[in-house]
């Protein structure tokens, strides 16, 4: 009763054979993706900022206003939802929020925007966006480029300082930005006090008296450690630091001691041998004649 069975089986088995084998043998093809993914890693002061999105192309289109309606809500790029991370807490907006991983999205506007951090950090789109989920609301202005195009979306954190940044937005004919701020200068100024305090063999007189010169806090002090800086480098090798000694004393609104020590710092770059030379006989020249 079995046997007529046995070509159909057989036939059976070599197709899938045949068919596995066909499929085995096919050549793989290596399309280009229409919205690249991307990964912007920025340490601004002293947290760590991710963000991966994928960048879309204008190819042509109306962007919003047309394939991006106002007043709806934008992934703020294609395919997955834009997440960022910062590793401390930040203000977003001048929102706080504390460290984590976040979803990105954008509420669009014809003249604002409104951008937003949520919790819901996986998702394909912004297809399940949902309010509850915000983590921080920021509404901002959008501004024209005019006649520039920018063909692929952009991200980026510019304006970076110490303990501040801008999230940059910028696509078709628009840019948006959204100002962050981190709680920087405490935490290093109770460092540097700390180490300061110490028995520490090195201490970083220099890089602190920096520190306090660009966050105007107390420069006497950072004179006094920048002469302790000084002190600790060659003689011949001191022209550049003395230059610095001579900024924060300018800084101070002690003008003829900044003038003395950018003098100081001339000398010193004119007889010095290398690249430095140049720049610090320009640096101190600049400083020389401000302080007039």
């Amino acid at each position: 009763m079995l046997l007529p069975l046995l070509p159909v089986c057989r036939a059976l088995v070599l197709g899938a054979f045949l068919t596995s084998a066909a499929l085995a043998q096919s050549p793989t093809v290596d399309i280009p993706a229409p919205s690249p993914t991307s990964t912007l890693k920025q340490r601004v002061g002293l947290t760590d900022i991710e963000i991966v999105y994928a960048r879309p192309g204008v190819k042509g289109r109306k962007i919003f206003g047309g394939l991006e309606p106002f007043g709806s809500i934008w992934r703020v790029g294609a395919n997955n939802a834009t997440t960022i991370s910062f590793s401390t807490p930040v203000k977003f907006g001048g929102k706080d929020v504390p460290a984590g991983k976040y979803a990105l999205f954008a509420q669009l506007g014809r003249e604002e925007w409104t951008v937003i951090l949520s919790s819901a950090n996986q998702q394909w789109g912004s297809y399940r966006y949902d309010p509850k989920d915000d983590v921080a609301r920021a509404t901002v202005k959008a501004n024209s480029l005019g006649d520039v195009l920018v063909e692929t979306f952009l991200i980026d954190i510019n304006q970076i300082r110490d303990d501040s940044a801008a999230l940059n937005l910028v696509w078709e004919n628009t840019v948006v930005s959204v100002p962050l701020q981190f709680d920087v200068v405490p935490k290093v100024r109770a460092q540097i006090e700390a180490v300061m305090a110490s028995n520490a063999e090195k201490k970083p007189y220099v890089a602190a008296a920096m520190f306090y010169l660009d966050h105007n806090l107390d420069l006497k002090k950072a004179a006094e450690w920048m002469d302790l800086g000084i002190a600790a480098q060659p003689e011949n090798f001191r022209f550049p630091f003395t230059y610095r000694k001579a900024r924060i004393l300018a800084a101070a609104g002690d003008k003829a001691g900044a003038r003395a020590a950018a003098e100081a710092a001339l000398a010193g770059a004119q007889q010095a041998q290398g690249s430095l030379k140049d720049e610090y006989v320009r640096l101190t020249t600049e400083l020389l004649a401000s302080l007039k």
